[in-house]
Order: C-alpha cells, then structure tokens, then sequence
C-alpha cells in the first residue's frame, strides 16, 4: 500500500521547464505540454520509430490538436501516425481525435463506455447555461479558452482490459490499465526501452487531482506501479514532468484527503460541509484546490453505497463558491 509522505513534503524538480510545446525526452520520444495544467489544459505525447509513430493521447478542442500535429512535422515526417491511444475518456485527452486520421485508435474497454456520457455538445451546452453569476464566471474562467463546436465524439476501433502490447517499429509500448481511478478506464502508456511513462491523468503535478470516479485505494496502486517500474521520465496528465517524488506527492494528497473525509462522514457531515470544513494546509497552493469538492464527494461515495453524489453542476457551483469565499 502507498504511505503517506506528508511529513515529508519535497519540492519537484522538472527535468525540463514547464513551456508550451514539444519536448524531446528520450530518443524520438516526445512530451507535448500546455501550461498552466488546470482545467483543460492537458499533455500529450508521441512515441516515433522508423517508419510509424504513436500518439498518446489528443486536446481538448480541434484548435489545439490541430496547432500540437503542427508542432510534430518534424518528428511525424517519414513517421505517420498509425497508432492513437487514448489514456482516459476526459474530453481534454481525446476530443481532437478526429483530427488523426487514418490512426488505429485503442483506449481501454471502460473507457470507451464513458465516453459516451459526456460528449462535446453537452460541454457547449453547459457553457451557455445561466448558473449564476459567481457559477458562470467560474465555468468561464475554466473553460472559456476552448472551443466545443464541430468535435465528433470520440471514435475507438480497439479495446483492451488489462494491459496490451503493442509494437510501434521495433520499440515495445506497454498500455496497462490500473482504472476505475480517475476516471474509469485508466490506462498507463509505457517505454520500457527508455524508461518512460505517460500516466494520463493518474497524475497531476502541482495542480489538484479529481477523483471522478475512484475507488481512492485503486489510485494509490496505481501511484505504486508507477514507482515500481522505475521509469526515470514521467509524464503527467497535466502539470511538468516529474519523478518518483511527484507521484508520492499525488499519493500523499489522497491518502490525506480520504482520511480527512473519513473522519467528517462519521461525525455526519455532509460531503459539501465535510469539502468546507477541511484545511487543506499547503494544499491550497496546488492549482484548483477546490477540486476538493469533487473529490470529498467521491470519498463518501465509496465510504456509503447509498451516498446521493450531487450532480456534476451542483459540484461546479460548489467549487465556485469555494474559490470565491477564499479569493474573497
């Protein structure tokens, strides 16, 4: 089982500067990165060989994917996209998919099935709704920079549970599974070659994890596999590179969080007054904090079958409010 390092709180070091764009990270492996790493703003990554490559996931909005396959030409050139792997049904891992053409698209069985719960039409609509002004402004701050017209929904022509081997030239790319988590179908991307991972959203650095989905336990076994396949480059689903310590950090977050939340349910909190009564101590530094709202509400649905989890707008109004009392 993951410990608890908060005791032992280290500062990442990135092994490269957190900037936009496409970073080579091993040979003829690339990281594509989207700072700040909050809502939305995802990483991506592209596995090359001799004549094929790999790309780990697309953005959120056809813009954005479009102007990452751009900053590819070089690397892509010889090298075309013949394999797409999705690492988790979030709209800001795969809502560019459809600009990869030709590409054999593979996302884990779960995943597949969810992502047809939120397609791209239901982000717009929710966009246009009247919320509130406090509720409104959040939504727009968070997601006002993308644009959900004219997506497909997401396509996938394989599916796999467990892990599946693929070959991209002579190199070996390991998908391993380790969802429900995150969300439910997680899926772990690794090189074993130049010992590099792409861990979707199983991690984010310096910025709030969501649980969507859970169980926690499950979360903190995937931090653990990460660990244990001592991968010297890690690549989040948001946020800059990282090591080992950055995938205690996320464990550490989680184990606090659940212990927090565990301790409010059984006093008989609700899970929004148990998401305001917590302190989140050096927590409320990391990028979207009020993701806690999220993330509690989760916790006392694994802690209670017959917990009523509060619909996905009530969560966003919650987190606005959050963010607005602190801010305020």
């Amino acid at each position: 089982m993951t410990r608890s390092f908060r005791g032992t709180r280290l500062r990442l070091v990135a092994t490269h500067e957190f900037a936009k764009g496409l970073h080579e990270i091993a040979d003829g492996v690339f990281a594509y990165l989207q700072p700040d790493g909050g809502w939305g703003w995802s990483n991506a990554g592209l596995i090359t060989a001799d004549n094929e490559s790999l790309l780990v996931d697309t953005l959120f909005d056809l813009r954005l994917t479009n102007d990452m396959l751009d900053s590819m030409s070089g690397p892509l050139n010889g090298r075309p996209i013949k394999t797409l792997v999705n690492t988790h049904a979030n709209g800001d891992h795969c809502f560019g998919n459809q600009l990869v053409e030709g590409a054999t698209v593979i996302a884990s069985e779960a995943s597949a099935a969810e992502m047809e719960d939120l397609p791209p039409a239901a982000l717009a609509a929710m966009m246009r709704l009247d919320l509130g002004a406090t509720t409104n402004q959040y939504l727009l701050d968070s997601f006002g920079a993308f644009s959900f017209d004219d997506i497909e929904p997401p396509s996938i022509d394989q599916t796999f549970t467990g892990s599946l081997d693929l070959q991209v030239g002579e190199r070996t790319v390991q998908l391993l599974e380790v969802g429900p988590a995150h969300t439910a179908g997680d899926v772990l991307v690794h090189l074993p070659e130049t010992a590099t991972i792409f861990t979707g959203d199983i991690l984010f650095i310096e910025g709030t994890p969501i649980v969507w989905n859970g169980p926690v336990q499950n979360w903190l076994d995937a931090c653990d596999r990460i660990i244990d396949l001592g991968a010297s480059t890690i690549v989040p689903g948001h946020g800059p590179l990282t090591d080992a310590a950055g995938v205690r950090q996320v464990a550490d977050y989680l184990c606090f969080l659940r212990s927090e939340a565990t301790t409010r349910w059984a006093s008989g909190m609700s899970a929004t007054e148990a998401a305001r009564d917590i302190d989140l101590g050096s927590y409320y530094d990391w990028l979207d904090w009020e993701r806690i709202a999220i993330n509690v509400d989760s916790m006392y649905r694994e802690l209670d079958p017959n917990h009523e989890s509060a619909d996905v707008l009530a969560l966003f109004t919650t987190m606005a409010e959050l963010k607005a009392s602190r801010n305020g």
